[in-house]
């Protein structure tokens, strides 16, 4: 891979100006239930993987608006999510984010997750540590359960599994100071890195939602996993927990269902 931090991150960006362009943020297709893609996210993935491809042809394109098949974990892969937030996009609320991790030998080795509107970049290398615009983050490790921020995701695409989640949602509440419901896994993962909250979960996330932030989290000293404690598979859908070490078993505890 010939590309360093700095040009990978300048590269990101550089989708700052077609995310801002609104005519091509309200031209929205609904791809299923509460679920949208706009010329935004086709636009900037189309950027990004012809300058991928030409700058490092070997490593192939994951990335959340095109159909991936035949998956080689032995392979090297650009985890992409153009527009992770779209539904925020299209409602001007301004948390979305460009997320793009690098997955080589089995694992995640580069993460970045930009968000244009608030001119944040969180990113981190493997074994180099977690940072937010160039200065070092850190998870908060608060232990009192009840002075804890948890943000959550509501599973919009599958409101099947409501019954099943709302459980859920009221035990954690109960024990937690307060819940947070950001809209964007890849945000929420990095807010955790940051210390602005003290853990995160939502079921069945698609890699190029999780890629990049756990990466960004495991660099911070956060832990991260399924919602069983089993190690991400990156390639594949998973129910996403993390946490501060100090309050990982027990908000795992209160996800059983």
């Amino acid at each position: 891979m010939n590309m360093n931090e700095k040009e990978i991150i300048e590269l990101v960006h550089s989708t700052k100006s077609i995310i801002y362009n609104k005519e091509l943020a309200h031209a929205v297709t609904v791809k299923g239930a509460a679920d949208y893609v706009t010329k935004v996210d086709v636009a900037v993935q189309e950027y990004l993987r012809k300058e991928l491809a030409a700058r490092t042809p070997d490593v192939i394109l994951l990335a959340e608006e095109q159909e991936n098949k035949n998956l080689d974990p032995a392979k090297s892969y650009w985890i992409l999510d153009p527009i992770d937030g779209t539904t925020n996009l299209i409602h001007d609320y301004r948390m979305s984010a460009v997320s793009l991790g690098l997955y080589e030998n089995g694992q995640m080795t580069f993460g970045v997750v930009y968000n244009p509107f608030t001119e944040e970049t969180f990113h981190a290398s493997l074994g180099k540590g977690a940072f937010l615009n160039g200065e070092p983050i850190h998870v908060s490790h608060r232990e009192a359960l009840d002075t804890c921020i948890i943000a959550f995701g509501s599973a919009p695409y599958e409101k099947e599994r409501a019954s099943m989640l709302f459980p859920i949602f009221q035990r954690v509440f109960m024990e937690t100071a307060d819940f947070r419901r950001s809209a964007s896994a890849a945000l929420d993962l990095c807010y955790l890195a940051a210390g602005r909250i003290d853990g995160f979960f939502e079921l069945n996330l698609k890699p190029w939602d999780y890629a990049a932030g756990s990466l960004i989290i495991e660099e911070a000293g956060g832990k991260i996993t399924d919602w069983n404690g089993t190690r991400l598979p990156f390639l594949a859908n998973s129910d996403i927990l993390t946490c501060t070490p100090e309050i990982y078993e027990r908000i795992k505890k209160l996800l059983k269902h």
